[in-house]
């Protein structure tokens, strides 16, 4: 799906994230002392189903440490959809003026569409610079440290690139666990792994401290390899999370994998954050070369 102002979307949904969390735990605390406290009940199960499907989905990911989920997120929609019909249907009983589950339960599970279906999405085109069987084009990088490197200087052997939005995001650092924990397999195939971001030196040097397996942390400053990739992601970081030291602009979670030559020999473009590719997938592209 692309987006017909990619950079206008990009700023809308900076700004949509955090009301959504706002919309969803004051829905769930409404339901639940409506249910609880005040005894009120039928119409009140509506904003609790779509509010509670949203709220576990998120603790699920904060919890289990998954990188990646379903594309459609089938136990929200179906939560939400129910929850949706339940709020109608108590609207249509409940007495003259009661108005709040009705806008709860409405609010709550049209947020939770739009989070799937368009706040998920990055309405992207796939980049023709990574096409399979192309040699990878040249790009600049730095090390946590501040060195500079030329992607040349960097592929001396296939190589497993992650260019990862930042430590801020959740999906991005259990993606680097899970190939960390794959990293014996990968230096098995006598492959590296280079992880890029665009976010701080410090903060990559920071990620880096945490994993015992030699990966290779780079920095993208100003997006620049992004962009020289058709990879950047314009506007992307949630609202607020330049207080904590970050750029507006990030990148594109994308995985590719080259031979020592610097051919792509796969390139994962995912037009979903939330869907990233398995182990098994880059594993196999570093048997073919």
């Amino acid at each position: 799906m692309s987006e017909s102002n990619p950079m206008m979307s990009s700023r809308v949904k900076s700004l949509f994230i955090w009301p959504l969390f706002g919309l969803q735990i004051a829905a769930l605390i409404a339901g639940l002392r409506a249910v609880v406290v005040d005894g009120h009940s039928f119409g009140w199960y509506g904003p609790l189903l779509s509010a509670g499907s949203f709220m576990a989905f998120m603790g699920f990911i904060a919890v289990s440490g998954r990188p990646r989920t379903s594309k459609n997120l089938p136990f929200v929609i179906a939560a939400s959809a129910v929850g949706i019909v339940v709020t109608l249907l108590g609207a249509g009983i409940a007495p003259a003026g009661t108005r709040a589950p009705l806008f709860y339960g409405m609010a709550s599970g049209i947020a939770n569409f739009l989070y799937v279906f368009w706040y998920s999405r990055l309405g992207r085109r796939e980049s023709p610079l990574l096409q399979v069987g192309r040699e990878l084009p040249e790009f600049m990088l730095e090390t946590d440290e501040g060195k500079a490197l030329r992607s040349t200087e960097i592929i001396d052997r296939p190589t497993v690139f992650l260019f990862f939005r930042g430590n801020w995001c959740p999906l991005c650092m259990a993606q680097i666990r899970e190939i960390s924990d794959q990293y014996r397999e990968i230096a098995d195939r006598g492959a590296q792994v280079v992880l890029v971001s665009p976010q701080p030196h410090e903060k990559s040097a920071a990620l880096a401290k945490k994993f015992d397996a030699p990966m290779r942390f780079m920095v993208d400053p100003g997006n620049r390899a992004s962009r020289r990739l058709g990879i950047a992601h314009d506007g992307g970081l949630p609202f607020g999370m330049q207080l904590l030291g970050y750029d507006s602009d990030t990148v594109m979670p994308t995985l590719v994998v080259t031979d020592a030559s610097g051919k792509v020999a796969m390139a994962d473009q995912t037009d979903n954050y939330r869907v990233r590719p398995e182990p098994s997938t880059f594993l196999a592209a570093l048997d073919a070369v």
